[in-house]
């Protein structure tokens, strides 16, 4: 089985992280920080909001089970991506709608896209946190995954519609 990687930024990670799990062809999934100035950010560091990281999720993926296409598609019904560096309560950069790109492919697949999304012209996707960037290997996880960590309080998970029934409360 071969697999490549794809790295979004959604919002709130563990959410994010839990729906892309879900999505059958997604092989792994890390959350943690792309897009900034320092090397190997904490979280106490990206809530600043002068890193210029985002969350992000990292995700394999089996090309043959699942097309990065219709994880494209999963990225876009997962948050409302013309809500500027905010989801749902979360606010703040680091929350910000982005796409990390790993291979001109990919590139070339997520302009298509936005482009796709903004034919009707409709919907102010200059909003859409702007950035469609390679990834240049820096993705700095957390250090903690969706099972070893419980969220604290009300959470987002509750809010994604094709969770697994196990996560749904």
């Amino acid at each position: 089985m071969s697999t490549e990687k794809a790295t979004f930024g959604a919002g709130c990670f563990w959410g994010v992280e839990a729906a892309f799990a879900a999505i059958p062809g997604v092989t792994a999934t890390a959350v943690g920080y792309e897009g900034g100035k320092l090397d190997r950010p904490t979280y106490k560091d990206v809530c600043t909001d002068t890193t210029g990281h985002a969350e992000v999720v990292e995700l394999d993926f089996d090309p043959e089970k699942v097309s990065y296409e219709k994880l494209l598609d999963a990225f876009f019904e997962l948050h409302d991506p013309t809500t500027l560096n905010r989801q749902g309560p979360d606010w703040g950069a680091q929350y910000r709608s982005a796409i990390f790109f790993h291979s001109p492919e990919q590139e070339a697949e997520a302009k298509a896209s936005l482009a796709k999304l903004d034919e009707p012209n409709e919907t102010p996707w200059l909003a859409f946190g702007g950035i469609v960037a390679p990834d240049l290997g820096l993705f700095s996880i957390t250090g903690s995954t969706l099972t070893s960590v419980e969220p604290k309080g009300p959470s987002q998970l509750e809010s994604f519609p094709f969770l697994p029934a196990d996560l749904q409360k």
